[in-house]
């Protein structure tokens, strides 16, 4: 039976990415939220095998400013309780975080590019981040943080970041970092009038020369890394019932 996955998408270029092609190719089938067309999420989960909850550039903390968090905290609250396959990225993340009642605010600095990423003794026996290396490259775009849930499984941190990802249950990830973009989407995010004012107020720390030279070496590494890790999740999708 095909495996119906609902995605939150909080503006156009924070989109699926990788995630997309893999999966289609594994037949799932995408229902996704655009909220900045002011489309609504759905009453409940019924009928739906996963959540995958995407980045944006709003925080946890403005639910007056985005009405729509409060929506999906409550829906991703659910997904935890059914156990349901659950993945978040950056914003997504942080919704995980804020929804299992931990600490969402900003880190007071900023990871825009390629960053160190390593793994915790934990994550080596992850199902899915057991695919890390002891350092990988990994893209970056995020001024703030979590602390982690009680009881959730600490799987990987970067020097300016105690907590990168995390596990909570069987079923529920939440990754700070962005590995379903591609050097398209890097290119596009780089040229979004919001994001180049963000990295102009940085005066000068971040350069987006650099982060393209960097995209060149590392996008290789990224893709392949993204499709192990998310295939991964596919297949908890398709163990569900």
């Amino acid at each position: 039976m095909m495996k119906k996955v609902l995605v939150f998408q909080h503006v156009p270029h924070e989109e699926l990415g990788t995630l997309n092609f893999l999966l289609r190719g594994a037949g799932c089938e995408i229902h996704t939220v655009k909220f900045w067309r002011a489309d609504a999420a759905p009453a409940n989960l019924e009928g739906f095998n996963a959540l995958i909850v995407l980045g944006g550039p709003m925080g946890v903390y403005e639910a007056d400013k985005y009405p729509s968090l409060a929506a999906e905290t409550a829906l991703i609250e659910t997904a935890v309780k059914q156990d349901l396959p659950l993945l978040g990225i950056c914003l997504g993340s942080q919704l995980i975080a804020n929804a299992l009642g931990a600490r969402v605010y900003p880190s007071g600095i900023k990871e825009i590019g390629w960053y160190d990423l390593t793994p915790t003794a934990d994550a080596e026996n992850d199902p899915l981040l057991r695919h890390l290396n002891a350092t990988e490259k990994v893209f970056q775009w995020h001024g703030d943080t979590f602390d982690l849930p009680n009881g959730a499984v600490h799987l990987a941190f970067s020097p300016l970041c105690a907590n990168q990802a995390f596990r909570y249950g069987r079923n529920a990830y939440a990754l700070q970092f962005h590995i379903e973009v591609d050097s398209k989407m890097i290119d596009t995010w780089l040229e979004v009038p919001q994001n180049r004012e963000e990295i102009a107020g940085l005066h000068g720390n971040i350069d987006p020369k650099t982060i393209r030279a960097d995209t060149r070496r590392h996008i290789g590494r990224l893709e392949n890394l993204s499709s192990q890790v998310f295939g991964d999740f596919i297949r908890l999708i398709g163990s569900g019932v």
